[in-house]
């Protein structure tokens, strides 16, 4: 066997190590397409194909993955992804526990038995203590929050 017929299924071989250990490390689903494609290269490579058809079955593998499993393997790995505490605040209910007034650069609320520092969404409103109000965004460590109305049923 020639040297050339050696190191082209070596190099895919090292190649695929390379990219798997890259994914192994990040968890991120970032190569683990291309190390598709370098298998199917290292597979082309040992039937004897040439590096040019090597190549292309690499790029055209790795985009077919890339393209056609990603999605659903982002939807199912990250389906059961748990908010983050910053995610999981946005939209809930909070209790006012000191005046909210924007003007005055003061107001507390209690999220999940932690108080917070909050103030109002927009600056004409004051919501006094006991009031419950909604939680609309976080600018920093402030929950910034809005008057809660009750939905309606039509």
């Amino acid at each position: 066997m020639p040297l050339m017929q050696l190191t082209q299924p070596l190099c895919w071989l090292i190649l695929l190590a390379i990219l798997l250990a890259i994914e192994v490390i990040t968890l991120g689903l970032t190569t683990i397409w291309f190390a598709g494609g370098a298998l199917a290269a290292l597979g082309a490579s040992m039937l004897g194909a040439n590096v040019w058809i090597q190549i292309g079955i690499f790029v055209v593998v790795s985009v077919v993955l890339l393209i056609f499993t990603r999605p659903i393997a982002v939807k199912y790995l990250n389906g059961k992804r748990e908010k983050t505490n910053y995610e999981g605040i946005i939209g809930k209910l909070v209790k006012v526990t000191e005046t909210i007034d924007n003007y005055n650069q003061k107001g507390k609320a209690v999220v999940g038995g932690q108080e917070w520092t909050a103030r109002a969404e927009n600056d004409n409103e004051v919501f006094e203590a006991g009031e419950l109000v909604k939680v609309v965004n976080i600018a920093g460590v402030k929950l910034i929050v809005k008057r809660y109305e009750e939905e309606k049923e039509l």
